[in-house]
């Protein structure tokens, strides 16, 4: 026992990669616990000669992957339905289909964080700078181009001269015996270290204060401090009204935009025609916008019962004749600036969208107040398909 008693293991080299992992099976098959193969770059097979199971670290990862995903989903959904309840276009207060792309992200974050944090603190026990191996020449050889084996002195059949006679009946060369560092005390309270601190601070101090009191105000660090500038809701002294940011010029607008020109209007005082044709993806377009944007007050169906009663107000039907009178140009008008308690959908709904809600609320309007020759040609159609299912 006393000639283990500093010693921390015994390694030998090898030269080829076969000899390394036919003597790595020999160290298993011997019933060694407490070894390790040290390789300049991945040997295949290694895991299986050595007799190591599968890593545990993917329990790590799946389960912290789950659990950032399960808590930012709920997350989400308590911040929307319970904590912070906003209904924006008619939308549901709880969407999980937009929290898909957050909880994806944070399930990725949360497994990498924890695979990470848990291969090297948890399964490596790093960080640890300290073992004997690192010292030695043995270190050397493996990280250039030798294979190496460390049986360790806390093996429970560890004894020295069989150990060593085992690794040279193995092939092995360059047997060395590594010896755990000798342990060295440092007190940390000495006065030439509480100097150190004392002068670091201080120059610290000093050189941070002279950097932010001084040195910026000197040219030519200080050409972005005294520029001319205005920052942002603060006051100025250069136009008239003292507000730093200004408003666009009355009149102004957007390159190649021609703004709408009965802004602010109750009614047109020319009619507008409608630029849009009915087609069938059109009205697909109408209906989703109608759903969101106007059924909340209207109802799905334009009948003036709302879709979410006691949160909004119901509006009127869109059936009755004088909303059937309109033209598409009044709609539209009433759309772009609001009217009543209505408020205006200029910013929500962009202009095509718009003669797209007002095509589907024709239909709509058709639908329930149907022409006679409509009753005519729902025959006719009725008939042509009812040959065509004969033929």
């Amino acid at each position: 026992m006393s000639e283990n008693k500093n010693l921390n293991s015994v390694a030998a080299l090898f030269d080829t990669p076969n000899k390394i992992i036919n003597a790595a099976k020999k160290v298993k098959e011997a019933g060694y616990t407490k070894f390790d193969v040290n390789t300049p770059y991945p040997v295949h097979g290694m895991d299986k000669a050595m007799g190591l199971g599968q890593s545990k670290i993917g329990y790590v990862t799946l389960f912290f992957g789950f659990a950032g995903a399960i808590f930012i989903f709920l997350f989400m959904g308590w911040t929307m339905a319970i904590n912070y309840p906003y209904i924006v276009g008619g939308k549901p207060l709880f969407p999980f289909q937009a929290f898909i792309p957050i909880t994806f992200e944070v399930t990725v974050l949360c497994g990498s964080i924890a695979t990470v944090v848990g291969m090297l603190a948890v399964f490596f026990n790093l960080p640890f700078l300290n073992h004997p191996i690192h010292d030695s020449n043995y270190i050397k050889e493996v990280s250039i181009d030798k294979f190496g084996v460390v049986i360790e002195a806390q093996d429970p059949i560890f004894e020295r001269d069989k150990v060593t006679e085992f690794l040279k009946s193995l092939g092995g060369e360059k047997i060395e015996y590594i010896n755990e560092p000798e342990k060295e005390e440092f007190k940390i309270l000495q006065p030439k270290f509480i100097l150190f601190l004392v002068v670091v601070a201080a120059l610290t101090s000093f050189g941070t204060f002279i950097t932010l009191n001084k040195l910026m105000y000197v040219v030519p660090f200080n050409w972005m401090d005294n520029q001319r500038k205005s920052n942002p809701q603060s006051e100025t002294n250069f136009f008239y009204d003292g507000y730093a940011m200004r408003t666009p010029v009355v009149g102004t607008v957007a390159k190649e935009f021609m703004p709408y020109p009965y802004q602010g209007q109750a009614q047109p005082e020319v009619p507008l025609a409608n630029p849009t044709l009915p087609t069938e993806q059109l009205l697909k377009m109408g209906q989703e916008k109608f759903l969101t944007f106007c059924s909340p007050c209207h109802g799905n169906y334009a009948q003036g019962v709302s879709r979410l009663k006691g949160q909004f107000p119901p509006g009127p039907t869109l059936h009755s004749a004088k909303i059937i009178g309109y033209s598409d140009g009044m709609i539209y008008n009433i759309i772009t600036n609001g009217q009543n308690a209505m408020p205006s959908y200029a910013y929500q709904i962009p202009r095509e969208q718009r003669w797209a809600i007002i095509d589907y609320i024709r239909v709509l309007q058709r639908a329930q107040n149907p022409n006679p020759s409509d009753f005519q040609a729902i025959k006719e159609l009725n008939k042509e398909s009812g040959k065509n299912a004969v033929n």
